[in-house]
């Protein structure tokens, strides 16, 4: 694996956030960009940055009139989290107790041709404390699976994979966070869709009982308590709202009400693939990544800056630009699944729609030539991202979203990492 080091998107943010001059690239550096890096953007950047982008310039601004001076964003100090393990301060830019310095050599599954960025081997101390404390949540709290299927969730290892994606979570609470609703987010997808007992067959009902665990109903007196009482009745509804409780307590009301409405798009993009298995519907290539931008890991890093300690505010997250941003950064991050368990989803019984599936049976071509046509999908994913993130951080160098960016860029890099070096799910075909 190649030494690990910032990614082009990272150091790109830099080269952006350096068109506005160096007192914006300090206060970037305090919100965790390193200032310091001046390693060359391998994307395209504005060549001269005057007025930000029209849609921006009144967020730029801030309100006006009496008692709003202080409400601007651009002139807003931003305090940066106090990094804390274990309840004990971490000096700012130290690493973590228990960190390597740089992460020893791991097992990976090699792509040949996919575009990615390595990363630093994920805090051993964390990855163990938070795999201790999931299995405690699953196994007491949740009562999420049966016995049998722990060596599944062992497997799984979702501490790994959260410290990877989340790297600048300032305590390990801030990182279950992430780990319950990723976890709870998988038992879903598994009991209501595929794996474990799953089916298209009556899954509307059920996802739509499951969603009143993140987004809560307002009904009568005579009939809450029964809608109450349905949130325990099955592994999926509990870990839903134990999950959500947790994620609520951490985060801002418009922080919540992001996730809901990423949830429900994940879960419109459940029943599109459920409809299709229903009538046994190959969809055209460019309706399969329509579907995909739903089904796919947007609630994931969509949260970066809860689980970081900080907020990316409300009108920077529904700026056009940055949900293109995060749109492609979930299309990206989810056909890297479609590539990594593809041999996985050969073997599950009936047809398991995937992009090389698709891709050869709409497109006549070879399994070998549809696979290696998903991965240039991917890549142009990828740079379009890339591309996209690096635009809008010269665009908009307010720090919050210039740290939000980069948070969504590990997260990235960081879903990659876990595909690649679980090889207790994984496997490639032998296409090389």
């Amino acid at each position: 694996m190649p030494e690990p080091g910032l990614s082009p998107l990272q150091s790109s943010l830099l080269s952006a956030a350096a068109h506005f001059g160096a007192h914006v690239l300090a206060r970037a550096g305090t919100v965790g960009v390193e200032a310091a890096d001046t390693a060359p953007s391998t994307l395209p950047v504005p060549s001269a940055v005057g007025e930000p982008m029209p849609d921006l310039s009144r967020i730029l601004r801030g309100p006006s009139g009496l008692g709003t001076a202080g409400l601007s964003l651009a002139a807003r100090p931003v305090e940066p989290p106090v990094p804390v393990e274990s309840g004990v301060p971490v000096a700012s830019g130290a690493p973590a107790p228990g960190a390597p310095a740089s992460g020893a050599p791991v097992e990976a599954l090699e792509i040949p041709g996919l575009y990615y960025h390595p990363v630093p081997e994920p805090d051993p101390v964390r990855v163990e404390e938070v795999s201790r404390r999931i299995k405690d949540w699953a196994v007491d709290e949740v009562e999420l699976f049966p016995e049998e299927w722990e060596g599944q969730f062992d497997g799984f290892s979702v501490g790994r994979y959260m410290v990877a994606c989340h790297p600048d979570a300032p305590t390990v609470d801030h990182l279950m966070v992430a780990t319950r609703l990723m976890v709870a987010e998988n038992a879903v997808d598994d009991i209501y869709c595929e794996d474990h007992g799953g089916s298209p067959i009556g899954l509307g009902g059920r996802l739509l009982l499951a969603h009143t665990a993140l987004d809560p109903v307002h009904t009568t007196a005579e009939y809450q308590p029964r809608w109450a009482e349905s949130l325990h009745a099955d592994s999926p509804r509990r870990a839903y709202r134990s999950a959500m409780e947790y994620f609520v307590r951490q985060s801002t009301p418009s922080q919540a009400d992001r996730f809901r409405h990423d949830m429900a798009r994940l879960h419109l993009g459940y029943l599109a693939e459920g409809a299709w298995a229903q009538t046994d519907h190959t969809p055209e290539v460019w309706e399969y990544l329509v579907m995909r931008q739903y089904n796919n890991f947007r609630p994931c890093p969509t949260i970066t800056d809860t689980v970081g300690g900080y907020e990316l505010p409300a009108d920077l997250h529904a700026q056009p630009a940055m949900q293109r941003v995060l749109a492609l950064a979930g299309n990206a991050s989810t056909i890297v699944n479609d590539l990594y368990s593809y041999t996985k989803e050969l073997a599950i019984p009936g047809r398991h729609l995937n992009l090389p599936v698709v891709l050869a049976d709409r497109e006549g071509l070879s399994e070998r030539d549809a696979y290696l046509k998903a991965v240039e999908v991917h890549n142009d994913l990828m740079r379009d991202f890339e591309a996209e993130t690096a635009a809008l951080a010269a665009a908009c160098p307010v720090p919050s979203l210039l740290r939000f960016l980069k948070g969504v860029a590990v997260w990235v890099d960081g879903n990659h990492y876990w595909h690649q070096t679980n090889t207790f799910r994984y496997s490639l075909p032998d296409f090389w």
